[in-house]
């Protein structure tokens, strides 16, 4: 429901109420009211925007619900489970059932190939990936400290770690010609700008696997990190909530993995965000973790998750899953199996109209390269060419420098969020696109039939681009659909 908020004294409320740092004011959520006002259905609304702008991991849910049909007893919403609805529903300990903790424990190894060890006294739940980034801002920093981000990075991090905390964000700019990886150098002048800024740097926050480049950092890059953060004495924030999702080679390292290698390092500077959102999408359960080697932290964390704890009814489904060794093997290895499929399928179906996207072997998204679709290369022209997606190809992409990317041109693309159907029209619209755009000549024998089977028309189309296709205010939305989790 949508609140008009005419004739609003906003002197009645506090500073956070009537400020715009949750981000919504974004392109990136922009898209999704687009799609929220137009939702896509095969039957229902088959012109309708189609959502590539979510990150969830939709491909493996039949093996879930599998072993619940299997197990019915883990939940306590059924005849089998029904002896345990009290001793769940009553009040909870802030710290997490110990069987939940030593079942996520448990799970966090299996999926870095047991490299790495965690202890469960050691896990600190959260509502989310969100309240976990938050969590540690807390932790951290008071308002007006920073944390080094390397960019391009997820638009929400403005929303998870600055808005209620007044923490800072400071960039680490990346650069295509190096396929954006994370450098000592970029680090260095980032912390150098801060500094000449009077800006205090108190960690740097890396997200590995990446999102949105679908990549992994190297393990001479993850010891240059926690070497810079050593030698600064500051803090070291991994977002990990992508660990699960790799689906070739390279493997996943973990941060956990260099600290055993025995890195002369302060392991109190080191801490871990984890959840369940992305690695088994379960975004909607709200299961959350922060990972922390230091000892106050992890105590301080522990109070605060009385703010946002992850439900006990939850806990124990979710312990009684991950416990099962035979269920975690086959979900990690189908899941992965599928992701690296429709991967394949995506890229290779963008290759003939001359669409390419960074290589990347992790994520549930691609960062595709569209910078020879501009005008020129600025943002404006970046934002017309969105535009044009969303209203007229019916896409809901995000573009780049809603995730900071210092480059004009870049989408990231969700694909594991459809079935096979839905992904094959996504194709078949940014291939008409394409080729209804002039950047691609339909071949002569192909034409007339390709002519005839056209499913959108892109009436507004002039050429190659269209940068006023939609006039910003046009994309305001009184629904917001942002009680999704997003990441």
């Amino acid at each position: 429901m949508a609140f008009a908020a005419v004739n609003e004294d906003f002197s009645l409320l506090s500073r956070i109420a009537t400020s715009d740092g949750h981000g919504e004011v974004s392109p990136y959520f922009d898209g999704w009211k687009a799609y929220d006002r137009d939702p896509f259905h095969p039957t229902q609304n088959p012109e309708g925007v189609i959502q590539m702008g979510l990150a969830e991991n939709q491909l493996s849910f039949d093996i879930v619900e599998e072993w619940i049909r299997n197990n019915p007893s883990a939940s306590i919403c059924t005849a089998e489970g029904l002896s345990e609805f009290k001793e769940t529903a009553i009040f909870q300990d802030y710290h997490g059932l110990p069987e939940f903790r030593n079942a996520v424990a448990k799970f966090m190894e299996k999926v870095r190939g047991g490299r790495a060890k965690f202890d469960p006294d050691r896990i600190v739940m959260s509502g989310g990936a969100t309240g976990a980034h938050e969590m540690v801002a807390f932790c951290l920093a008071d308002p007006g400290d920073a944390f080094l981000v390397p960019s391009p990075y997820y638009p929400g991090f403005d929303r998870d770690l600055r808005w209620r905390t007044g923490v800072q964000l400071v960039p680490v700019v990346g650069e295509s010609s190096n396929n954006f990886k994370v450098t000592r150098a970029a680090m260095e002048a980032a912390y150098e700008k801060a500094q000449k800024e009077n800006i205090r740097v108190k960690g740097v926050l890396i997200t590995n696997p990446s999102n949105p480049l679908g990549t992994l950092l190297d393990r001479q890059t993850l010891r240059s990190i926690v070497t810079f953060v050593n030698e600064k004495n500051i803090h070291l924030v991994c977002d990990e909530i992508y660990a699960a999702t790799v689906f070739a080679q390279p493997d996943f390292i973990s941060i956990s993995e260099i600290l055993e290698e025995g890195i002369e390092c302060n392991r109190d500077l080191i801490h871990i965000v984890y959840s369940l959102s992305k690695d088994l999408g379960f975004p909607g359960f709200r299961v959350g973790i922060v990972y922390s080697y230091n000892d106050a932290v992890v105590n301080c964390g522990r109070k605060m998750s009385s703010f946002g704890l992850v439900s006990t009814q939850t806990q124990r489904l979710v312990a009684a899953m991950l416990s099962d060794e035979d269920f975690v093997d086959k979900f990690l290895a189908e899941s992965a199996r599928r992701l690296g499929q429709r991967y394949v399928t995506f890229t290779r179906g963008l290759a003939p109209v001359g669409i390419s996207c960074l290589r990347s072997n992790a994520g549930l998204f691609c960062w595709m390269d569209l910078r020879k679709l501009l005008k020129e290369a600025t943002v404006e022209a970046e934002m017309g060419l969105w535009r044009t997606i969303i209203h007229e190809v019916k896409l809901n992409v995000s573009p780049g420098s809603s995730f900071h990317c210092t480059e004009p041109g870049w989408f990231r693309v969700c694909f594991a969020n459809m079935d096979d159907e839905t992904m094959k029209v996504a194709l078949q619209r940014i291939k008409t696109f394409m080729f209804q755009s002039g950047e691609v000549a339909v071949p002569a024998k192909k034409s007339r039939r390709f002519q005839a089977n056209l499913r959108l028309s892109f009436s507004s189309i002039r050429g190659r681009y269209v940068d006023d296709v939609m006039s910003p205010h046009n994309l305001a939305s009184p629904h917001s659909p942002l009680v999704r989790a997003t990441t």
